[in-house]
């Protein structure tokens, strides 16, 4: 019997099936394709930062056990350090064996001496540094970027973080000896009772009466230096839920009214949170050493964008700083608690360097001899 070939299809069909099956199996591909780039992007996004932690357990811990220890001085520039020149001066008026400097600036910077005017600060840049953006948790993450440089040198005993404009208001000796006198940290910390910045998406990691509201200039010990450092807990939930508001259109302000948008800056809450909720709080002065003057005249509905008010070459004299000088409390009004400024327990004055300061108000400083020694150079020794 004859055998029947099976029926073929025209020839115009037969391409158009073939040129569909192409399509059908570049489309899986390209889908594909699309999946595991997600899926790859999906778990960089997602991947933890390495904790600074981890990164210094491969550092020897040192117990320090020598006489003469050192103060580090942190400084948080932007790019580079326009008030250096009192810096040059402040500094060369101590001993160079009792402070340790470390600045963290935008990634690639260098001091050198085509950048300072100090050789104080050649060299003296981190080289890990990150972008920081105001109100993020980049301003923490740097901070804690300098703490960590700063914990490897055993001989750091204290920590002081500054911004790139600030002065000091006295001489080395008088800052050296009221710092290394007092066995506690003076962190500005407080509880606000106004405060909305807290959210319960940070529960139950940050208990909300744990929440602390302060100044981000402090001063540490070296164990509380370690507590920030070594935290792996409370500095991912600052990362997740503790940000600012977008600004909104000067014409929408009505809407921040209406929806209460939610506003929180990390610098003005971690380390106050951070040591509060590891029990710490008997260990410090809840106080900061860093006076800064702020716009009280601005309306409610300004008060998000308040800002520090600026020291000029008008308003930097003699007399200014004297009134900084001779502020000896602090009140506290969501508290009803006053602060009587004190360095192991005997009577100082509270502040020890102030911001913001113009490079005009620094050479005023400079020429009236404004910052050469103190008034009262007793404290606890």
């Amino acid at each position: 019997m004859a055998r029947r070939s099976p029926p073929q299809l025209p020839s115009s069909r037969r391409g158009g099936v073939v040129s569909f099956r192409w399509k059908l199996i570049t489309a899986i591909s390209a889908s594909l394709c699309l999946l595991a780039l997600l899926s790859i992007y999906h778990r960089q996004s997602s991947r933890p930062v390495p904790s600074l932690s981890a990164a210094r357990s491969r550092i020897p811990v040192q117990k320090y056990s020598g006489d003469r220890p050192k103060i580090a001085f942190l400084f948080l520039a932007r790019l580079d350090l326009p008030l250096d020149f009192l810096w040059d001066r402040f500094f060369k008026g101590g001993d160079e064996r009792n402070l340790s400097i470390y600045v963290h600036s935008r990634p690639g910077f260098a001091f050198d001496e085509d950048t300072t005017r100090s050789h104080f600060f050649h060299n003296r840049q981190l080289k890990n540094s990150i972008e920081v953006v105001w109100g993020e948790a980049s301003m923490i993450a740097a901070e804690r970027l300098l703490l960590a440089s700063a914990l490897e040198d055993p001989s750091n005993q204290r920590f002081v973080l500054l911004s790139d404009s600030c002065v000091p208001l006295y001489d080395f000796g008088y800052i050296y000896s009221y710092l290394m006198s007092s066995p506690k940290s003076f962190v500005d910390s407080f509880l606000d009772t106004k405060d909305q910045r807290y959210t319960m998406k940070m529960f139950p990691v940050i208990p909300k009466e744990k929440w602390r509201k302060g100044s981000q200039w402090i001063s540490l010990i070296r164990s509380h230096a370690d507590v920030i450092v070594n935290d792996d807990t409370v500095f991912p939930v600052f990362q997740k839920f503790c940000k600012r508001s977008l600004p909104l259109d000067p014409s929408k302000k009505w809407l921040y009214l209406k929806h209460r948008r939610h506003n929180c800056i990390p610098d003005e809450h971690y380390v106050q949170t951070l040591l509060t909720m590891r029990g710490l709080e008997t260990e410090m002065e809840r106080r900061t050493v860093t006076y800064t003057t702020w716009n009280l005249l601005a309306k409610k509905a300004e008060a998000k964008s308040w800002h520090p008010l600026t020291f000029t070459s008008d308003n930097s004299g003699a007399k200014e700083i004297e009134e900084i000088k001779k502020i000896n409390h602090v009140y506290y009004e969501t508290e009803y608690r006053t602060e009587w400024c004190r360095a192991n327990s005997k009577p100082v004055p509270c502040f020890l360097f102030a911001r913001k300061f113009t490079r005009g108000a620094a050479m005023r400083l400079l020429s009236e001899g404004l910052v050469e020694s103190s008034t009262d150079t007793t404290t606890a020794s």
